[in-house]
């Protein structure tokens, strides 16, 4: 339900409707412009515009990321959200929020007193971008960026390993 009024062309109305509207706000990548005059100027031979990076750190862009019709303002491959800081990895345990999961990351902690270790977990929020289809107990890569929302400072860039089948427990040890 884009608004068509007598300033459109037929070329600005076909790359508006590839684009994934289901958000209330209209949805275009901010170094894309859709302006007619674009369309008339150069002819991009049956694929549309669309802006994409390399994140850097040895990490591929993700096929879905270059083809994909999504429009997302905090993804690391397609917006100006740049990865720097810390690199974590950890296993998806929630997946409910919009293109945010929540990380587990089990480790050891040393108890000087008895010479063991005990285990433990820290939470951590991470915005997942829609080219990666995650479920809860898959491994995944996170890199540090900006603030995007009260508590979410990292972003998935990678999908190490997919969830077999059990995903309780402390998978690590």
């Amino acid at each position: 339900a884009t608004c068509r009024g007598p300033w459109a062309h037929a070329a600005e109305m076909a790359t508006i409707d590839k684009i994934d509207q289901t958000k209330q706000a209209f949805q275009k990548q901010d170094t894309i412009f859709i302006g007619s005059k674009r369309a008339v100027q150069k002819k991009t031979f049956g694929r549309e515009a669309r802006y994409w990076k390399n994140v850097g750190l040895g990490i591929k862009t993700p096929k879905e990321a270059i083809d994909g019709l999504y429009v997302d303002k905090k993804c690391p491959f397609t917006s100006n959200v740049t990865i720097r800081g810390r690199l974590l990895s950890g296993t998806v345990k929630t997946t409910k929020m919009d293109r945010t999961i929540i990380i587990r990351r089990d480790y050891l902690h040393f108890i000087p007193k008895y010479h063991r270790y005990e285990k433990r977990h820290k939470t951590l929020p991470a915005h997942c971008s829609p080219c990666f289809r995650l479920n809860p107990g898959d491994q995944v890569l996170v890199g540090q960026c900006r603030p995007l929302s009260k508590t979410v400072r990292f972003n998935v860039i990678k999908v190490t390993k997919k969830a077999g089948g059990d995903r309780k427990g402390f998978a690590k040890f």
